[in-house]
């Protein structure tokens, strides 16, 4: 005679399964100069960051990242945004906010091989300008 056995779920795991995943999320803020008006600008992107990450239930606050006066054509000065990419090696960061790509980078390898790493990491970049994220199927080629 066979035994029959039946599997029964914890109640606990599949209340786990039905709440949403609470994602580490940092914004980038960039201005390319020092002028009064990039300076609001970067003052204005950092202000409006904060808020949206800490007004999210299901988001946890992971930092502003902010380079003033660095050009985004090369990463090697941005001290902020390769100090985010330390952060998301270590595991810190699920998800990047940043106002435009060209924000993010300038050049496009540094771009591309940047967030294919992240990607490559699990670390979503989305950027709100172009309405995209790099977990989309837009952005399946970079």
């Amino acid at each position: 005679m066979e035994k029959k056995i039946t599997k029964i779920e914890p109640v606990r795991k599949q209340e786990q399964q039905n709440a949403p995943m609470m994602k580490r999320v940092c914004a980038y803020c960039r201005v390319s100069t020092a002028s009064g008006e990039q300076k609001h600008s970067l003052e204005a992107q950092i202000r409006y960051y904060t808020k949206l990450i800490q007004e999210k239930e299901h988001w946890i606050w992971a930092g502003i990242y902010a380079d003033e006066a660095q050009s985004g054509t090369k990463l090697t000065h941005r001290e902020q945004f390769l100090q985010m990419i330390q952060d998301c090696k270590k595991g810190k960061i699920d998800l990047i906010l940043t106002k435009s790509v060209t924000r993010f980078a300038r050049n496009t390898v540094d771009s591309i091989s940047t967030i294919r790493m992240l990607k490559d990491m699990g670390v979503e970049v989305y950027f709100e300008k172009e309405k995209i994220s790099t977990f989309s199927e837009k952005a399946n080629n970079c």
